[in-house]
């Protein structure tokens, strides 16, 4: 999953990641942005492209460079410093969108057999949250480090 990704910077904090997508829309930076909640110890992951111009960082901008997988994969290894560093953390995911939730709902269930080797993830059902389930609708998702104590 995680062999065809783009290489990235990170902030000192490891909080902010940015890297370059290349394609037929040219080049086009994306900004993971991991921003802790209102629970101690649990991070939202933003996500999107950040506007040459004003730096703003948009999560409902449709590039359509053609590496939708690639640009996953690279999100998903931001994922693994982020860890690294904030052990023990509860990273929540949600896409701007309902197609983006389902885009990243697909790519988890693609990929479920390598994230589940160092990753616990859930999903947000309309009742709760449950290990995740290939072929069912989740609003959210939720991600943990295996093997942290806590």
């Amino acid at each position: 999953m995680l062999d065809n990704r783009y290489s990235f910077e990170s902030s000192p904090d490891m909080l902010t990641f940015e890297f370059n997508s290349t394609g037929p829309k040219g080049t086009i930076t994306k900004v993971v942005h991991y921003t802790e909640i209102n629970v101690r110890g649990y991070y939202n992951l933003g996500f999107g492209d950040k506007d040459p111009k004003t730096g703003f960082i948009s999560d409902l901008t449709v590039t359509n460079n053609s590496d939708s997988k690639k640009v996953l994969a690279t999100v998903a290894q931001t994922l693994y410093f982020f860890t690294e560093c904030y052990p023990g953390a509860v990273v929540i995911a949600t896409g701007s969108t309902l197609a983006r939730t389902r885009l990243y709902r697909i790519g988890v269930a693609n990929n479920l057999t390598d994230i589940e080797k160092d990753f616990i993830i859930l999903g947000l059902t309309d009742e709760d949250w449950e290990p995740f389930r290939k072929n069912t609708t989740y609003h959210s998702f939720a991600v943990r480090k295996k093997y942290v104590d806590l």
